[in-house]
């Protein structure tokens, strides 16, 4: 049985690995991260065009009718050059919409999302390190045929760069996402240690929304979006992490010490075999997950842990090494070796670190 990508799903990665290359290198790249918003309408643009933004949209939406499993192809791919478009953001908002959406919401927003009109997030989780329908603290009220909102979501993807955002609410029938424009709320950039992924606070108090754009949310529907974005974050820890594998190997062949090249010295080959095992290791576990998705949502718990759980750590520890193997320009601000270390530290706690994960798996196997 073959287990790999089909033609198209190769001839689709290499199609955004060319796109980061000739449209958003990595000095682009920087100059986005450091925009006001970090957002690049062109490019989104251009991505909207080439189908990305819509492969998980049915066709009958505007969408390609495609599965997560093609999806990872685009957010792998576009992470090997760390790109700052919000397209994971999209993505967990697309399947939050198709899980929880009446057919004229759908309706409604999809087609927009396909065509990269509108761009859309997702904030879930009201604390930074608590997964659980308790976490959630904002508030929905009906009063007057409105809904009316209050309180704050701290860390919100993409949020600047949002048209609208999908955020969990407590509502007044059970948990809700709250679709709300950004003009509609306060949002203020928070400092992250990754600039390529910034995040945003949004305070909701104030702000009111029509009946029509509050969905309702149940609990195994929250925890399939925090699964989701277990998915797609692994995914990019996928791309990112053999992109600095990649730049850390020709280094080593090319960085001459003591007469030859530090690629021939064990210590480095070690460190540089750990690197490739790591990474293919939660690489695998991670196609798996992403499968898992729309083929067997009963294993799709177990498998978002043993993947998330996995590239958490290793992950972290291929951008330590990969700096490390550097030397001192690795930690230089004008080498890109530590944008990709920087990568690491943002997602190693997003939808849950290996501590959350690896108590998930012990839980779901009966400890």
């Amino acid at each position: 049985m073959n287990f790999g990508f089909t033609e198209e799903q190769n001839l689709l990665k290499d199609q955004v690995q060319r796109f980061m290359k000739e449209a958003c290198p990595m000095t682009r790249v920087r100059e986005i991260s450091a925009s006001e918003n970090a957002f690049d309408k062109d490019l989104w643009q251009q991505a909207a065009d080439l189908g990305w933004l819509g492969l998980t949209i049915p066709e009958s939406y505007g969408g390609l009718g495609l599965k997560w499993i093609d999806l990872i192809v685009v957010l792998e791919a576009a992470a090997e050059g760390l790109s700052p478009l919000p397209i994971a953001s999209h993505a967990l908002a697309t399947s939050a919409i198709v899980a929880c959406a009446s057919e004229e919401q759908k309706a409604r927003w999809l087609p927009a999302m396909a065509s990269g009109a509108a761009v859309v997030t997702l904030g879930l989780y009201d604390e930074a390190n608590w997964i659980d329908p308790a976490a959630i603290t904002a508030t929905a009220t009906t009063a007057g045929g409105k809904v009316s909102l209050k309180g704050k979501k701290p860390f919100v993807n993409d949020a600047l760069a949002a048209d609208y955002l999908l955020l969990a609410v407590q509502g007044p029938d059970g948990l809700a996402l709250a679709a709300v424009g950004r003009d509609q709320v306060q949002v203020a950039a928070q400092p992250t240690i990754d600039s390529t992924k910034p995040m945003a606070s949004v305070d909701l108090s104030g702000a009111a929304i029509d009946a029509a754009d509050l969905l309702p949310l149940s609990p195994a529907q929250l925890a399939f979006l925090t699964d989701c974005g277990g998915v797609a974050t692994t995914a990019e820890m996928v791309g990112a992490g053999a992109a600095v594998l990649s730049m850390t190997s020709t280094y080593a062949k090319e960085r001459i010490q003591f007469g030859k090249p530090i690629g021939q010295y064990q210590g480095v080959k070690h460190r540089l075999a750990d690197m490739f095992v790591d990474l293919e290791s939660y690489r695998s576990l991670c196609y798996f997950a992403a499968w898992a998705v729309d083929d067997s949502p009963e294993e799709l718990a177990k498998a978002v842990s043993m993947a998330k759980g996995y590239a958490s750590d290793a992950f972290a520890q291929i951008g330590i090494d990969g700096v490390g193997l550097h030397g001192a320009i690795g930690f230089t601000a004008d080498y890109d070796a530590q944008l990709y270390l920087k990568r690491s530290k943002w997602a190693r706690p997003m939808y849950g670190d290996s501590d959350y994960h690896m108590d998930r798996i012990a839980t779901l196997g009966g400890l």
